[in-house]
């Protein structure tokens, strides 16, 4: 099927007349009502009725003509996509993300992507509320957890898993062997959580909640890390900032037979159509990162 074809149609359907069509489409009007009869005869069927005054489509051309806007959007878009897949990142690219993921993940990439494009300029802000994108100019964000907002436009690149630790030294003042023994235990709640002291532990078929009690409270988790390291009691934090710390042995995970719920990292982005290459390239790079850490490239988060 001659696309152009397609296009000469649904320009004739649109302006009315086979001249007007021409005219929008800058080429001689013979051209135009040549290439519509015979895309006509390739379909077997009328799809306009001609009149003097004006050119009108039978119900099958009607038809048709949605059928062709169609097509020809998906080949613009096609067409659109690989211009920009083929551009190189330019301009300024504005990324959000949480303190603790973006300082342990995000920067990383970024280094590299500012490396490797040293047209494109990078702002990273770091943070854990949650910004508006379309307020606050961003042209991607990360978002650690559980999405709320189903309406958007977000792509989910990697897990994490959730342990409960704490300080090497502290490890040594207690004895747990159930999800239970922890709840009178000194505790760091990390206030930037929903739900900071409520724990889910699950093991097989066996399912126990904990409430635990804060006797600190911060607000930022990697501030969270930093009173668990100085021996402050328990708390909960994600694999991607404690990974390190535990392999060094400056942290032990507490019943590490025992689950606490995993989450999801997605990259999040406002509404539009296509994404500049600054941003395509710089996802893909997060996402390749992400693969590697839990191919076990980086230490595995089993």
């Amino acid at each position: 099927m001659n696309l152009n074809r397609l296009a000469y149609f649904a320009a004739v359907v649109d302006a009315g007349s086979f001249t007007r069509a021409a005219e929008r489409l800058g080429i001689t009007k013979a051209v135009v009502s040549q290439q519509v009869a015979r895309l006509e005869r390739d379909v077997g069927t009328t799809l306009l009725i001609r009149t003097t005054r004006r050119v009108h489509p039978t119900e099958a051309g009607r038809t048709f003509h949605a059928r062709c806007l169609q097509v020809l959007q998906q080949a613009e878009d096609a067409f659109d996509e690989l211009a920009q897949a083929a551009a190189e990142p330019t301009g300024t690219l504005r990324i959000a993300a949480p303190n603790d993921y973006g300082t342990s993940a995000v920067v990383p990439v970024v280094a590299a992507f500012s490396t490797r494009y040293p047209a494109c300029r990078v702002e990273l802000t770091l943070g854990d509320e949650t910004i508006d994108l379309a307020s606050g100019g961003m042209d991607v964000a990360i978002r650690v957890g559980w999405l709320a907002d189903s309406s958007l436009q977000a792509r989910r690149i990697g897990i994490f898993r959730q342990f409960m630790v704490c300080g090497a030294e502290f490890a040594g003042r207690f004895r747990a062997d159930d999800p239970q023994d922890l709840a009178g235990l000194p505790f760091v709640a990390n206030m930037a959580l929903r739900e900071p002291l409520l724990w889910q532990f699950s093991r097989g078929d066996d399912e126990q909640t904990v409430r635990m009690q804060a006797t600190i409270a911060i607000d930022a988790t990697p501030a969270v890390l930093a009173a668990v390291r100085a021996g402050a009691g328990l708390s909960v934090l994600p694999d991607f900032l404690v990974r390190n710390e535990l392999a060094a042995g400056r942290l032990v995970h507490i019943l590490p037979e025992w689950r606490l719920p995993s989450g999801g990292i997605y990259t999040v982005y406002p509404a539009a159509r296509f994404r500049p290459p600054k941003v395509t390239r710089f996802v893909e790079m997060l996402v390749a990162a992400e693969q590697k850490v839990e191919s076990g490239g980086e230490g595995r988060r089993g």
